[in-house]
């Protein structure tokens, strides 16, 4: 599995809406899997580029900072160092977090909008946008409500929630604005468009061409382009933003949709720039974005497919030199109690709130064996204690603590030496170095749920061995027999240790240190321990939970 020819993989992950504290939805949705599969890619021994930031510049961000009575500058800065803090306690391995409010960001959205006017692929148009008298703001998409002309149903934006169909919100009728309630009125004003029905048979032609994408995203996507794609309007009347590089459009700003996703490559390139970029090359960020051979993966929840596979392929290919996506990893909606998470309705189970009282092995553990890869799944604290105690605590857990308690009290913590192993112990080493193919296979592909669930298999083998092979009492009878067998119980438990630490870097880490090893990054191969090795005592890895009443 390890590579002898390295690749150059970019993880993408997509950049949250700073407007409030991350909840674990959006953990489960884009970052944890981004970060197994980053995690991963290390030990396999491939160039790993791994980036996202703060969306700074979203509506959201406006009205919170309106809310709060201060300025969207100050409430961006708040929450983007909440959610930086979060990442780093939940051990987050990005190479940069980044925000959309640096200058590299703004320099490299006003370079690629010059590219592609200059390419021809921009255009000024007029027309009627959404406006509210009471607020003084013209309206995004999502901040107004009406009447569905197909369908009479009340939805918001320009497509509706009950019947699917696309329409002009100036089709909408008793339109009013979810900000304050107020009459919507449509006011003529000038913006810049992007002309994506330029772009539509390139794109149908490369998404046709991506058999190894999961299937809802190639579905969700080929839907969107046979509707025909239109021109979009890339620029917005708001004064929180990046500036649009024209003559005339000093008062207007860059629509949030078209910069945030060029934040991949300006964060890849303040990366090659900054400390974190070891080699000092400030070039090396053209090895993912202008290297042909490198591959981009990019984390998402399934509303924002559209812009991975249409919107941001389009600017890309309009650019004329920057890599297309290889695939968008898009996750279902991870529920809590059957309900969708929700920041506005404050139906939401916090990371801050959670760390206070549980341990975030605990949480990578859960939000990766129920993460929503096919179809929603549902977070519930019944389920997360019952992971923790009958998964973490009660096999993996259970299965270190015995070998370690067998090995400390019959050969004083040293690890025995091993002599003629049997069918048995022969067998259960080679599963264990199976399980670095088939684990292995499974993060290749995302499918991060059956990676995980084949090395609790393997623990659960680990377990089956020791009660059969039963060392507490051959080594009252035949000590040889007890130490083959508990040489190979300290093999298992290195290589769960190697296994399992794209899942949880911390445990990982822990297990190293009883077997005195100080590398804390492993590469993807079965480890050997040695005969002889004196084991360090360390505590329980996992705490079991008392049930509690969450509701």
């Amino acid at each position: 599995m390890l590579k002898n020819n390295p690749e150059n993989i970019l993880v993408c992950v997509a950049w949250p809406y700073v407007n409030g504290e991350p909840h674990l939805g959006h953990i489960a949705g884009n970052n944890l899997p981004a970060d197994i599969f980053a995690r991963f890619h290390r030990m396999v021994g491939n160039n790993v580029l791994m980036v996202s930031g703060s969306d700074q510049h979203g509506t959201p961000v406006t009205i919170r900072a309106k809310e709060e009575n201060t300025s969207p500058e100050k409430i961006a800065d708040k929450y983007h160092k909440i959610w930086s803090k979060t990442f780093q306690e939940l051990d987050f391995s990005f190479d940069l977090y980044t925000k959309t409010g640096t200058e590299n960001h703004k320099e490299i959205v006003q370079k690629l909008f010059i590219s592609l006017n200059e390419n021809g692929y921009l255009e000024e148009k007029y027309s009627e946008q959404p406006y509210s008298e009471k607020s003084q703001m013209f309206l995004s998409d999502r901040y107004i409500v009406g009447d569905c002309p197909h369908c009479n149903s009340r939805t918001k934006g320009d497509q509706c929630d009950s019947c699917g169909k696309d329409f002009e919100p100036i089709e909408l009728k008793n339109l009013k604005s979810t900000i304050d309630d107020s009459e919507v009125t449509f006011k003529n004003t000038k913006h810049i468009y992007l002309k994506l029905p330029e772009f539509q048979k390139s794109l149908n032609e490369w998404i046709t061409s991506k058999s190894y994408w999961r299937s809802a995203v190639k579905n969700q996507s080929l839907g969107f382009l046979s509707k025909g794609l239109i021109e979009r309007a890339i620029t917005r009347d708001i004064d929180w933003g990046v500036e649009v590089p024209l003559k005339n459009y000093e008062e207007k700003r860059i629509y949030v949709w078209f910069e945030a996703v060029i934040g991949y490559l300006s964060a890849s390139i303040e990366w090659a720039k900054s400390s974190n970029n070891l080699s000092q090359n400030k070039e090396l960020w053209k090895e993912w974005w202008i290297n042909p051979e490198s591959k981009h993966f990019y984390f998402q929840g399934k509303d924002n497919i559209p812009f991975h596979t249409i919107i941001l392929p389009a600017i890309l290919m309009g650019a004329g030199e920057y890599n297309l996506p290889y695939d968008v990893v898009a996750n279902e909606y991870l529920n809590f109690s059957g309900k969708q998470f929700s920041k506005s309705e404050n139906w939401a189970v916090w990371v801050s709130d959670f760390l206070k009282e549980y341990d975030s092995e605990s949480l990578r553990y859960y939000l990766s064996s129920i993460m929503p890869e096919s179809s929603d799944s549902d977070f519930t604290w019944d389920s997360f204690f019952d992971s923790n105690n009958n998964e973490l605590v009660a096999t993996f857990g259970n299965l270190v603590n015995r070998i370690q308690s067998l090995i400390k009290s019959n050969f004083n913590n040293v690890v025995p030496q091993n002599k003629n192993l049997d069918e048995i112990d022969n067998n259960m080493i080679t599963d264990i170095k199976k399980s670095f193919e088939s684990t292995g296979n499974f993060l290749e592909k995302r499918q991060f749920r059956n990676g995980l669930k084949e090395i609790m298999n393997l623990a659960k083998l680990g377990n089956r061995y020791i009660d059969q092979k039963e060392p507490w009492s051959t080594v009252k009878t035949n000590s040889q027999l007890a130490s083959n067998t508990l040489w190979v119980g300290a093999n298992l438990i290195s290589n769960l240790g190697v296994l399992i630490a794209p899942y949880l870097p911390k445990t990982s880490v822990k297990i190293s240190g009883m077997f005195n090893i100080k590398d804390n990054a492993p590469e993807w191969k079965y480890r050997e321990v040695k005969a002889g090795i004196l084991i360090e005592n360390i505590e329980p890895l996992f705490k079991k939970i008392e049930k509690e009443n969450k509701s």
